[in-house]
């Protein structure tokens, strides 16, 4: 049963009706894994409303630089549009022109951090070319979520994460996937020790034990993790479901679903409680 408390998912891709198909192909694709979901705005608010989910963060991800204002645009007003459900991610290139001018566009938009996907971009963590945006979220008080781990690439993993991070101790870095997607071995041994990483558990949980997801989300502290479903590759409502399975307490789950969210996208606690059904 959905606990009465606000959840937020913080890990959601979504894209335009017409190039969606395309889209989640793509991701599919790359992963070797069937996706479960549309990636429309429509779907992810019903398969949401499903799962008892009363927020959801969403984003895309540029492959170009020339993509950057577009898919801000985008973002920005499916999150006008959405009702209130919804908060945007702003998407940033590190091809860019000028990045700053990118990370001035994504603010006015009201865009509450910047989404990063070094393995489907095509660039390491700790590249020289990232600095500037790591840099410039740092300076605007905004946090950065990053795909994070992958055993095929070296482009994201652990091990360049850590260097990134202790750089900028002021940067709030969140490492989707509990710091490393299919190396959660080098994660925790890599990444500890660093206040001012968060890990989302999005794309982790159908590949471990309950007992192993509890010891890595009890790594990291429950209050340095977010809740993220990575839609549209999964159901939202089977993630939901099996991150009530793990058996934590109610404080963690608290933490978790909605009250760490609240904290780093400075969402409207209030708000948030009075959506819950």
């Amino acid at each position: 049963m959905t606990p009465r408390i606000p959840i937020v998912d913080c890990h959601c891709h979504i894209y335009p009706e017409k190039v969606a198909a395309r889209a989640v192909a793509g991701i599919g694709a790359f992963y070797d894994t069937p996706m479960c979901m549309d990636g429309t705005k429509a779907t992810l608010q019903r398969e949401a409303a499903a799962a008892g989910i009363t927020h959801s963060m969403i984003f895309s991800v540029a492959t170009k630089p020339a993509q950057v204002r577009s898919i801000n645009d985008f973002i920005a007003s499916e999150v006008q549009m959405s009702g209130g459900t919804m908060t945007g991610l702003g998407a940033m290139h590190p091809d860019a022109d000028d990045p700053a001018a990118d990370m001035a566009h994504l603010l006015s938009l009201g865009l509450r951090g910047v989404k990063l996907h070094p393995d489907v971009q095509g660039f390491c963590i700790d590249d020289p070319r990232c600095m500037k945006i790591y840099a410039l979220c740092e300076e605007n008080g905004i946090p950065v979520l990053l795909h994070t781990g992958d055993a095929r690439y070296d482009m994201s993993n652990p091990n360049r994460l850590r260097p990134m991070v202790e750089h900028f101790p002021a940067l709030t870095v969140i490492a989707a996937h509990l710091g490393g997607y299919s190396v959660w071995d080098d994660a925790q041994a890599e990444l500890c020790g660093l206040p001012n990483l968060y890990v989302d558990c999005s794309s982790s949980l159908p590949f471990m034990t309950d007992a192993r997801a509890v010891e890595l989300i009890r790594h990291w502290g429950a209050d340095h993790v977010i809740f993220g479903t990575d839609y549209p590759m999964w159901v939202p409502k089977s993630e939901v479901d099996r991150f009530l399975s793990l058996g934590l307490t109610q404080e963690e789950n608290e933490a978790i679903l909605w009250r760490n969210a609240a904290r780093l996208f400075r969402l409207d606690a209030d708000m948030l409680r009075s959506a819950v059904r």
